[in-house]
């Protein structure tokens, strides 16, 4: 088998470590896309790469940890939430439910969130092990440590993983059934349908980076979050914008679209004990344009308007 060969095999697992490292679609595509241009280069060179899968993904973690070494300090000044670029891991025909179920958990937005509080080379060991099953001697030649430091690495992020590791839902046709009926009630504008869905103490974040509209801090608690979402129902009828149920980073979401099928924002669901946990909504134009053309928001927003506008003048 040819190196090209061999890539074409493995860049589906070089994508998804590079995603759960950076959270971020474009800059996973173009490490992996590097990771493969050094690897033929390396060929053409002479080099005997004996085990692909372990070169390209040194080069992969390695670049990723670099890579997230900047991206940390523009995050801090990122403006209001940051959240990962949303991707639609709808259904895999091909895929058991309990392979499913340990791929949603790990691509999640509430834990790649959660993987920002480690430190690159910290969150490197912690995927490389507890999501893609490496051993520690991989980990250590990867990363350049010594096996006794990954051991180290893996169990200090794990600890910190497991004491805030979102729950979900155990059941997937539950949590899908629930999301549709969440998202029908934000349709029909019903306060009383929404609350009756939500947490005493959901919480919605969303992720505007300062060129969409968006909530700049959370909005918590089950009566702010049915109101504000039974009024978004209301404008989006009004504007002609509607909701298509997907799967969102292995949970139930949906893609907000215009009347020209161009997307809005996306929105993902945490939902555990029967009941809808967290909302995050991604309307950053950044973070969206690999899912497809995007629409006029705040074009949208001035026709809300307007037709708030033309109701309170008719009433």
């Amino acid at each position: 088998m040819s190196f090209d060969d061999d890539f074409k095999e493995l860049q589906p697992t070089l994508f998804a470590l590079a995603y759960r490292m950076l959270g971020s679609v474009g800059e996973a595509e173009d490490i992996v896309q590097e990771a493969f241009i050094r690897g033929l280069r390396a060929v053409v060179d002479g080099a005997d790469i004996d085990s692909p899968k372990a070169y390209l993904s040194a080069v992969v973690t390695r670049l990723s940890i670099d890579h997230l070494r900047s991206a940390r300090a523009r995050r801090e000044v990122y403006f209001g939430e940051w959240l990962p670029e949303p991707i639609l891991t709808d259904d895999d025909p091909g895929l058991d439910p309990a392979a499913h179920a340990e791929q949603a958990d790990s691509l999640s937005l509430a834990f790649l969130v959660l993987l920002e509080q480690l430190n690159p080379v910290e969150r490197a060991a912690f995927l490389l092990h507890d999501v893609f099953g490496y051993g520690y001697g991989e980990i250590a030649v990867t990363i350049g440590k010594s096996e006794d430091n990954c051991r180290q690495l893996v169990s200090r992020a794990r600890r910190h993983i497991d004491d805030e590791k979102p729950r979900f839902e155990a059941s997937r046709q539950e949590r899908q059934r629930l999301a549709e009926r969440f998202f029908a009630a934000v349709g029909d504008g019903s306060v009383e349908a929404l609350a009756e869905m939500l947490a005493a103490d959901v919480v919605v974040y969303g992720d505007g980076g300062g060129k969409g509209p968006s909530w700049p801090r959370p909005i918590v608690g089950r009566e702010r979050v049915s109101r504000l979402f039974a009024g978004l129902g209301a404008d989006m009828k009004d504007v002609g914008v509607r909701m298509e149920l997907h799967e969102v980073n292995g949970q139930p979401g949906a893609l907000v679209l215009d009347p020209d099928d161009r997307i809005v924002n996306v929105f993902s669901l945490d939902i555990a004990d029967g009941v809808v946990q967290t909302i995050r909504s991604v309307i950053n134009p950044d973070k969206l344009g690999h899912l497809g053309p995007l629409a006029d928001v705040r074009g949208l927003l001035r026709r809300a308007s307007q037709a708030r506008l033309s109701l309170h003048d008719r009433s």
